[in-house]
């Protein structure tokens, strides 16, 4: 019986094992399929010279241009006996030197798909008995390596000049990685963000228009790049290289999710279809049958408000760790704020000034609504731009004050009373209200990257804008005016109570 037991026990085990060969297996053959389109792709573009000349010259001439900058800049700084600016403004240009390149080569991953379409050289590819997966992977890999062999190649010229030039400079290992980190993840990022506009337009012109929404906010980037090096806070530059990293495992895995060698093939002309998109974003929105008011809301609100909560509990899971973010900074001697140095009727007066200043009672509600709505639209629009991330960076914030507010009563050895006397009447309505509207701005980013099998991306995405105005419409706006109505009648005679006045 005991090993009748075992045997019962093991065979699952056998079974995993098993399975999970045959995924390793089956993943290495797609891998080693889509390497072949890779070897094809990398081979014509090194043949095309209209590709390779631009890419030779942006590799050796402009990071002699750079290094020459950086000599002249530092003779000139020197001179006024500011040396320490010249130097801060090196590993920056070095990162510019590793940026031009991927600018100029992203032309190749521009072209991947559509660009083999006008030239009727896509569909032998597309005939081959490669998955879609395959193909877009392949031809992904294929666009990166141009652009990185560029950037890294040019910045090594950089280097070797500076090293042996009259500079006699070269960085840290640490500002080295990260430069050569934060440079490779620019081009995944740009690279997989212009293969997804090549398989989803109709032109190679069409493609480059739109082509200045990826080159625009990296060249944004590079910028604030730039501030954090000259402030040498670079610290700041891993989490950026995270983020990169987060966005470009996004951008492939959309493109791989969206891409159809029949939708491909199929569509001649990009038209902008204001009825069609009208149609699926109100006959969502209202809802099927007659209308009526409590009836839209139990079925369309509700029904809505019921499909979020896979991303509320992800902006439950931030709000926790803005909270804990801004409690661990309170621990920081620096950040110290003497709150025990107030006496009661200090915190009397002061409370009492602001809240007279405010205007008080009522004429506060409708300033509360708009500051907390404002919020909330904010990282409602940053959400449709990032994958859904902005609106949870955006709602980490006050929690970060919340937590790092109480840390410092806590440190101080103040008792916490008054403060939670001041949040925690209306926070028990306006957090669940800013999670709620959170989690349907996190949704309604995210549909991109997996629209629903069955609809297109933008057919998904209207859906999940209906649904994201009806939880804002029928639950979000309710609780914010309810909460606005406790923070101006109720917190503040809980706040005098507590403050004993």
């Amino acid at each position: 019986m005991w090993l009748r037991g075992m045997r019962k026990v093991r065979l699952p085990v056998n079974l995993n094992v098993k399975s999970l060969r045959s995924s390793l297996q089956s993943a290495r053959a797609s891998l080693g399929n889509a390497l072949i389109v890779t070897r094809r792709e990398v081979s014509d573009s090194l043949r095309d010279w209209r590709i390779l000349s631009p890419i030779i010259i942006m590799t050796l001439i402009f990071p002699a241009l750079a290094q020459l900058a950086a000599d002249k800049f530092m003779a000139f700084v020197q001179g006024h006996g500011a040396r320490l600016i010249g130097e801060r403004t090196i590993p920056f240009l070095l990162m510019v030197v590793g940026f031009f390149p991927i600018s100029i080569s992203m032309v190749i991953a521009l072209e991947t798909f559509v660009g083999e379409k006008e030239r009727r050289s896509l569909e032998p590819l597309l005939a081959t008995p490669l998955t879609n997966t395959e193909l877009y992977i392949g031809k992904t890999l294929a666009a990166m390596i141009p652009p990185l062999v560029a950037s890294y190649s040019g910045m090594a010229v950089y280097l070797v000049g500076l090293r042996f030039g009259e500079l006699r400079w070269w960085p840290g290992t640490e500002l080295l990685v990260q430069i050569v980190l934060l440079t490779t993840a620019q081009a995944l990022v740009m690279v997989s963000a212009a293969v997804v506009i090549s398989s989803q337009t109709t032109s190679v012109r069409a493609a480059n228009l739109l082509a200045s929404f990826i080159v625009v906010p990296a060249a944004l980037l590079v910028q604030l790049e730039s501030v954090i090096m000259f402030f040498a806070a670079y610290d700041a530059l891993w989490s950026i290289f995270v983020g990169l990293l987060v966005a470009a495992v996004l951008l492939v895995r959309m493109g791989a999710h969206i891409f159809n060698r029949e939708e491909l093939l199929g569509r001649e002309l990009d038209v902008i279809n204001v009825a069609w998109a009208w149609e699926i974003f109100w006959g969502h929105f209202r809802g099927e049958g007659r209308f009526d008011l409590w009836g839209w809301w139990r079925r369309e609100v509700l029904g809505a408000a019921g499909k979020l909560w896979k991303p509320a509990i992800a902006i439950v899971l931030c709000l926790i760790a803005g909270f804990g973010v801004g409690w661990s900074y309170a621990q920081d001697p620096a950040f110290h704020i003497p709150l025990d140095e107030m006496d009661t009727d200090t915190w009397l007066d002061n409370f009492v000034m602001v809240y007279e200043l405010a205007g008080g009672g009522s004429s506060l509600i409708p300033l509360i609504i708009w500051q907390n709505l404002r919020v909330l639209l904010v990282g409602l629009v940053l959400a449709v731009f990032t994958f859904g991330v902005g609106a949870a960076v955006i709602v980490m914030a006050p929690l970060m004050i919340l937590g790092f507010i109480l840390a410092q009563f806590v440190n101080t050895g103040v008792s916490p009373v008054i403060f939670l006397a001041a949040v925690l009447p209306h926070s028990v309505i306006e957090i669940p209200a800013a999670v709620i509207a959170s989690a349907a701005a996190l949704r309604l980013g995210a549909v991109l990257i997996r629209p629903p099998r069955g609809q297109t991306v933008g057919e998904a995405w209207l859906v999940a804008l209906a649904e994201t105005l009806q939880v804002w419409i029928g639950l979000v706006l309710p609780m914010l005016m309810v909460s606005a109505m406790i923070e101006a009648w109720i917190t503040p005679r809980v706040v005098m109570i507590a403050l004993g006045g």
